[in-house]
């Protein structure tokens, strides 16, 4: 296969875990419980094509211009397709198709169990890596009622993606990091420290999902 990329890509994204299906002799790439691509091997265990879901129109569309892919084998015909795994498929392209793929089935999940899957709060911030994860539950568990908020009251940040605008997570906004992000600075932090947060906060989400849709 020319695409010697495929699998250190495929597992850099957040949320990804992959098995081999012993029966088809597929290594299936899989976010929560759900397959987003696929390599699909034959009796030599040699790849015979990479299966990726695409949005209808889209993958008609490029199944007209690339001889290389296929409607999706052993898949349903409209929504997956089958890329050649010696073709002539540019490897940009074929990135922006796995990541599309991705996309699709993370965004079949509810919005909060996206960002469980994510390991990500609303804002970014990766609860299981803070020194109070285990006192505090996290964003996700606490509905947005964390350790520095007085009780009963939900984190502005939270208040405003979740509750307001429905978004999954900040990355849905335009204006992120927004003012309110800006607001909520631990005391504890130097500025220097805090803007470096807020950059790799909001880093986290554009790695995960460039954009999040609205409901």
């Amino acid at each position: 296969m020319r695409y010697t990329w495929l699998d250190e890509y495929l597992l850099n994204k957040r949320g990804v875990t992959k098995d081999l299906q012993a029966d088809w002799n597929w290594v299936r790439y899989k976010i929560g419980d759900k397959m987003f691509a696929a390599v699909c091997l034959d009796e030599e265990d040699k790849p015979y094509y990479i299966n990726l879901k695409l949005e209808v129109a889209e993958g008609e569309f490029l199944r007209s211009q690339y001889e290389d892919i296929v409607p999706g084998y052993y898949s349903n015909k409209q929504h997956w397709n089958s890329v050649k795994p010696d073709g002539a498929v540019p490897d940009e392209l074929l990135k922006d198709l796995l990541d599309k793929s991705y996309r699709l089935v993370l965004l079949g999940f509810p919005k909060k169990r996206q960002r469980e899957i994510l390991g990500l709060s609303c804002c970014g911030a990766e609860c299981d890596k803070c020194s109070l994860y285990g006192q505090c539950k996290g964003c996700n568990v606490a509905a947005g009622k964390v350790f520095h908020m007085q009780k009963g009251r939900v984190c502005r940040i939270y208040a405003c993606a979740v509750g307001k605008h429905k978004y999954a997570n900040c990355a849905g906004c335009g204006q992120m990091p927004c003012e309110i992000w800006k607001a909520t600075k631990d005391p504890s932090m130097t500025q220097e420290e805090f803007e470096k947060d807020l950059e790799k906060r909001v880093a986290n989400l554009r790695e995960a999902t460039l954009t999040i849709e609205k409901s």
